[in-house]
């Protein structure tokens, strides 16, 4: 359905809304603590390059994030049950643990206690997956379906600037005190998302459905484990497999992460390549992509708000395929700050308005009471796409040169973009039918 452009404002000034922006940054926030900030206090404490590498083995419950789905569908919570149902109990105890990890890597000693560091770390990692697992099966099922663009930009958006917080904010911060009272401070900045817990409202409309026990009975253990696993995860990936054409489904995600992928892996080094300076990079590349990447997130949620979300996602896979080419004319140009800028702010604008749209999109395939289980089974296999092509694009940007190398960028988008158009195809197909029917 489309709707008006007021109305399509009108979506973004929601409580609920407000509440899916406040949890998105506190979801985005713990993210780099475990990644590129880290790393750099890492390397000032002495670490070595390969230690600082294996580091990466830490962010691992981000990838696995299908494996807590169903515990944080189908466990009830005690005594936090009843005063705030299955998503705000899970979303509490998840915040509260995630302050308790902050606060304990802040206090560790990487250069003497290495070990104890790395524990930490996985401490925050773990629940800040639990905790992205939550929010996201709240966003979806918090909100009305005319407020889907909205909710996905708000998410989006509030993401970002958990990323710009725990990124650029943290080494502000860590450059006047010292990393310890950094990590205080990120910790409690979490509180934002604890309070916005307390204070939003549930879900109306989910049923709780209550994990199976595993039973102590005198059956063999990996009888009883392997019945427990069917019970448990059975009847959400097959309400998956019913709903969809899986291999659509897959196909879509996978190409939808290529162009993605690939620009956002090798365009920094790119522009280092072709002579642009670090100053360069930081004032063009960052703050000013950061800012397009915010206006372009708005602008999706907008733009799904009037059109919908498979119109939506025609759009991007084309300004996906015009960001490679804008690269391609970059290269040929070499070193120019005016295509700079034109060529990042493009970028950027549609790096917003994709997630926005790819985020609604993933939404739409989740259903309750199974919501966090089939949003973890899909943003892990978006995350095992987005490791795959980032191994393989500096090999392709080695054997190729930098016009092959972003053409090629942008001749694999095309698939997707072939696929929606057989989706949309679809879709006016069935419309016709419906109205013949009726």
């Amino acid at each position: 359905m489309i709707h008006s452009w007021k109305n399509s404002v009108v979506a973004f000034m929601d409580r609920r809304i407000l509440s899916i922006f406040l949890f998105g940054f506190s979801s985005g926030l713990p993210f780099l603590l475990t990644l590129s900030t880290l790393t750099i206090w890492l390397k000032g404490s002495g670490i070595n390059n390969t230690t600082i590498g294996l580091f990466v083995i830490i962010t691992l419950p981000y990838t696995f994030k299908f494996i807590w789905g169903p515990m944080v569908d189908r466990v009830k919570l005690p005594l936090l049950f009843n005063p705030l149902g299955q998503r705000r109990s899970w979303a509490l105890v998840s915040q509260v643990a995630l302050i308790f990890m902050l606060i304990g890597l802040g206090s560790s000693h990487p250069e003497t206690h290495i070990f104890e560091t790395a524990l930490w770390g996985f401490g925050v990692a773990f629940c800040s997956a639990i905790q992205d697992i939550v929010i996201e099966a709240y966003r979806i099922e918090v909100i009305d379906e005319d407020q889907t663009g909205a909710a996905a930009a708000s998410s989006s958006l509030g993401y970002r600037f958990g990323m710009m917080m725990s990124g650029a904010g943290a080494l502000f911060l860590a450059a006047t005190f010292s990393w310890q009272t950094t990590y205080e401070i990120m910790a409690a900045f979490i509180g934002i998302g604890l309070l916005t817990t307390l204070l939003c409202p549930s879900p109306q409309s989910l049923v709780f459905t209550p994990a199976p026990y595993l039973s102590f009975t005198l059956t063999p253990l990996h009888n009883r484990f392997g019945s427990w696993l069917k019970s448990t995860y059975g009847p959400p990936l097959k309400e998956l497999w019913q709903s969809y054409d899986w291999r659509v489904v897959l196909a879509f995600i996978f190409f939808y992460k290529v162009g993605d992928t690939a620009l956002s892996v090798m365009n920094t080094p790119f522009q280092v390549d072709i002579g642009y300076s670090k100053l360069e990079i930081a004032h063009v590349g960052k703050l000013f992509g950061i800012s397009a990447m915010i206006i372009g997130g708005f602008i999706g949620g907008l733009f799904l708000n009037r059109f919908g979300i498979l119109a939506s996602l025609m759009l991007c896979a084309v300004l996906q395929i015009l960001s490679s080419l804008m690269f391609v004319i970059q290269a040929l140009v070499g070193y120019n700050l005016d295509v700079l800028i034109i060529t990042i702010g493009v970028e950027n604008l549609t790096c917003g308005l994709g997630a926005a749209a790819y985020i609604a999109y993933l939404s739409s395939l989740c259903s309750a009471p199974h919501t966090a289980t089939h949003y973890a089974l899909l943003t892990s296999f978006g995350s095992l796409a987005r490791i795959l092509l980032s191994m393989i694009s500096g090999f392709l940007a080695d054997i190729l040169s930098w016009p092959g190398f972003f053409t090629f960028t942008a001749l694999s988008c095309v698939p997707c973009l072939v696929l929606l158009v057989h989706a949309s195809h679809h879709f006016s197909t069935q419309q016709v039918l419906l109205k013949e029917a009726a």
